[in-house]
């Protein structure tokens, strides 16, 4: 927002920082407005995302450092977003682990609507009260509360939320679902429930999983409460309970009556389902969702379309970043028929918005043929295996 950049504050940057420390200790340092940006959803909605100035960024980020050293003896093994040596696959084999040791059950997505922008500054600062005592830390924090974002030149100070996109937002947002969802349902929901259960939270996308469907049902009618008391509000649409057991441990349907299939759910950005493996037992399968692999192939459009008088080199060179970036997030154990599929869908994309920039003979499927093998992409691979993480540990 205020036109520095990190070459420039690198100019002088053993005074820089040291001026800033002076300021941040001295409280006179005052934290700027974010700048508001729109990224669309695939939902047709926006997501807003605040980018602070450089300088701040610094700030945040030494603070956030502070506050992570702190709260990760505090934090559950549920937990799995925005933390040191923690990932988003982690997460996933975590699930992974728990729906086959259970053989399934309920499924309890957790859909939180606007949770960054939801957030009790009251109800934050009594969960900091706790831990962090620092008079110098909670000015600050105080300060990134207040500031108020920046939009069309025009800076607004809402009185709830923190601006996704900042660096210290991640630790905050973090701070209050440990509070309000983690220790909640580690202390006082599993003691109360018939049958087994676990949580698995990434930021603010959570699934629980029960054995029971009666404890399923129990926890489902008290989540809304328990957020409403915090400010929060679960999304009516995406938060739903979804029977998740395969067809092995499914009661024998009555004559006369078809046995439903399995139930399948969405989380960090792949479809969860049941399926045979070779040898016929039942496992969890994972794809990409529909949803995830259409965002992602309209960006390639977009890209596309938007550099299609790039030399050719150059648009093999970023479209193979680009498909190694997917592989590297969606190569998962059983994804391969998707991966295969996208791939396909980049290659017809690829040849469409070449046969648009000619006006003449224009990239015919013969020509395309020979084409592909002049300049290739990068083939479909697994990367996160399942039976891998399993013999690691």
């Amino acid at each position: 927002m205020d036109g520095q950049t990190a070459q420039e504050y690198a100019t002088n940057l053993e005074s820089n920082l040291q001026r800033l420390l002076d300021r941040f200790k001295a409280g006179t340092y005052r934290a700027p407005p974010v700048r508001r940006v729109e990224i669309p959803k695939g939902d047709g909605k926006s997501r807003p995302i605040g980018i602070p100035t450089f300088e701040d960024k610094v700030l945040q980020r030494a603070v956030a450092m502070v506050l992570e050293a702190v709260y990760e003896q505090d934090f559950l093994d549920c937990s799995f977003g925005f933390r040191p040596g923690r990932s988003a696959h982690q997460a996933l084999q975590a699930l992974w682990d728990g729906l086959m040791a259970m053989g399934g059950g309920w499924v309890l997505e957790v859909d939180i609507e606007d949770y960054f922008g939801s957030l009790n500054h009251g109800q934050l600062r009594a969960f900091l009260d706790q831990r962090v005592r620092d008079g110098v830390l909670r000015r600050m924090i105080d300060k990134w509360l207040k500031a108020g974002v920046m939009r069309d030149g025009i800076v607004k100070h809402p009185e709830t939320g923190t601006p996704q996109g900042g660096v210290a937002s991640p630790i905050l947002a973090n701070i209050y679902l440990h509070e309000v969802l983690d220790l909640w349902f580690e202390r006082d929901v599993r003691p109360r429930l018939r049958g087994r259960s676990f949580l698995i939270r990434y930021a603010d996308d959570a699934a629980i999983v029960f054995e029971k469907s009666d404890d399923a049902e129990r926890v489902l009618k008290v989540l809304a409460k328990r957020f409403a008391k915090y400010g929060l509000r679960l999304h009516p649409e995406k938060t739903r309970l979804v029977e998740f057991r395969s067809a092995g441990w499914r009661r024998r349907p009555n004559r006369g009556h078809r046995q439903t299939r399995p139930g399948s759910f969405d989380m960090l950005g792949f479809r969860h389902f049941w399926g045979r493996t070779r040898r016929g037992t039942w496992v969890v399968r994972r794809k990409t969702s529909p949803k995830k692999f259409s965002q992602a192939l309209k960006r390639i459009s977009w890209w596309c379309r938007k550099y299609r008088h790039l030399p050719i080199e150059k648009q093999q060179q970023a479209l193979v970043k680009k498909l190694r970036g997917h592989y590297g997030y969606y190569g998962i154990t059983g994804n391969i028929v998707a991966l295969s599929r996208f791939l396909f869908e980049v290659w017809r994309v690829w040849r469409r918005w070449l046969h648009r920039r000619s006006q003449r003979a224009g990239m015919t499927w013969k020509r395309f043929e020979r084409f592909r093998l002049r300049y290739p992409l990068p083939t479909p691979r697994i990367v996160h295996s399942v039976y891998r993480a399993q013999r690691s540990r």
